[in-house]
C-alpha cells in the first residue's frame, strides 16, 4: 500500500547534507509513527529513524545517529529527516513509512533515491 510522498532527495558529496520530507495524504489523526528505512544495493532494508506522532519521541538506526535528525509538522501531516555529515554508505534508497492505531497495515512511499558521492 502506497500512499506517502517523498521528495528532497538527490546527489551530494561527501560531508555534504540532504533534507528528505514525507507528506501523508490524509489526517495523521490515527498515526502513531512515521520515519524512514532506506535499501542500499544487495543490502536488506534497515530503519534509519522514527518519531511517534503524538509525542515526538525519536529513535534512531545506529548508523545514522548523531548525523541525522528526524522531525515533523503536524499542522502539514509531514515527517523531515535532516541527514548531515553524509558518507557514500548511506548512499540507498529511502522509504518513508507510517504506522497507524490499529491493525490498518503499514504505508510506504514510493522511495527517493540518495546518493552521496566520495
Amino acid at each position: 500500500q502506497v500512499t506517502l510522498a517523498e521528495s528532497g532527495g538527490g546527489l551530494v558529496q561527501a560531508g555534504g547534507s540532504l533534507r528528505l520530507s514525507c507528506a501523508a495524504p490524509v489526517s495523521t489523526f490515527g498515526t502513531a509513527a512515521m520515519g524512514w528505512f532506506r535499501q542500499a544495493p544487495g543490502k536488506a532494508r534497515e530503519l534509519v529513524a522514527r518519531i511517534t506522532w503524538s509525542n515526538g519521541i525519536t529513535l534512531y538506526g545506529g548508523a545514522v545517529e548523531g548525523r541525522f535528525t528526524i522531525s515533523r509538522d503536524n499542522t502539514t501531516n509531514t515527517v523531515f529527516l535532516q541527514m548531515n555529515s553524509l558518507n557514500p554508505e548511506d548512499t540507498a534508497v529511502y522509504y518513508c513509512f507510517e504506522d497507524r492505531y490499529g491493525s490498518t497495515p503499514r504505508s510506504w512511499g514510493r522511495g527517493t533515491q540518495v546518493t552521496v558521492s566520495s
